[in-house]
């Protein structure tokens, strides 16, 4: 289990969910995702999902709190392991300052970020997604946690407005993840030209995966009428 500032992170029991469902939706929606940027996730789990996508050339991680990579390489080398990648830059630094400095470079964006508040503040606000949209190429695609709509319908209403604006493909997904509060966390995918709810079949290739399918992968996108209701 990863704890930060008292609020639990990931756990080797269900971390799968979180990970697949951040990396293969927009990885999948994309039809050759070769260069890849994940802002935070410094557990590694994301990135151990975006390997498993052979299109997929570099991945380069962004994580503000060296701690949180030495100490998940150290206590969970399950998750943790395809940080060692060679296809893999791990670059300690602010992921908002990162994406402030690039333009036209990645096919897909991923933001696995914490609750927002303290530095990860920056990383909910319509500034930082603009940012995100000069930082991705034509084609680009993004998206990030926005956590669940029990607790905190506000933000997932306020994103989901925001990167609108922004992205002229977007749309919110859910998955079950029993350790977050309430179980039931969102993700906020914004997409320049692919819609995530039009791929074609044969863009589904085989990875091993615990939860995420292609039977999902369109699922995931049926929210129920609370949930669709905060994005009307």
């Amino acid at each position: 289990m990863l704890i930060l500032d008292g609020m639990v992170m990931t756990t080797e029991k269900d971390e799968f969910v979180y990970h697949e469902m951040v990396a293969h939706v927009p990885l999948f929606t994309h039809p050759n995702p070769e260069n890849v940027l994940v802002v935070g996730g410094g557990d590694g789990g994301v990135i151990r999902e975006v390997l498993k996508h052979p299109s997929v050339k570099k991945a380069t991680l962004v994580e503000i709190d060296g701690k949180v990579i030495e100490y998940s390489k150290q206590y969970l080398p399950s998750i943790a392991g395809a940080l060692d990648n060679e296809r893999v830059e791990v670059k300690v630094g602010d992921g908002f300052l990162h994406i402030a400095e690039s333009e036209n470079e990645y096919d897909v964006i991923m933001v696995d970020s914490t609750e927002p508040v303290g530095p990860a503040v920056n990383l909910f606000t319509k500034g930082f997604y603009a940012g995100i949209s000069k930082a991705l190429k034509e084609d680009g695609i993004f998206v990030a946690q926005t956590d669940n709509p029990w607790f905190t319908p506000e933000l997932i209403t306020t994103v989901f407005k925001d990167v609108k604006e922004i992205f002229p493909i977007t749309r919110l997904y859910t998955a079950n993840i029993p350790t977050y509060p309430s179980g039931l966390w969102t993700f906020t995918i914004g997409s320049k030209k692919h819609d995530p709810l039009e791929v074609s079949e044969e863009r589904f290739h085989e990875i091993e995966t615990k939860y995420y399918t292609k039977e999902l992968h369109n699922a995931a996108f049926a929210l129920p009428k609370f949930v669709g209701d905060l994005i009307k």
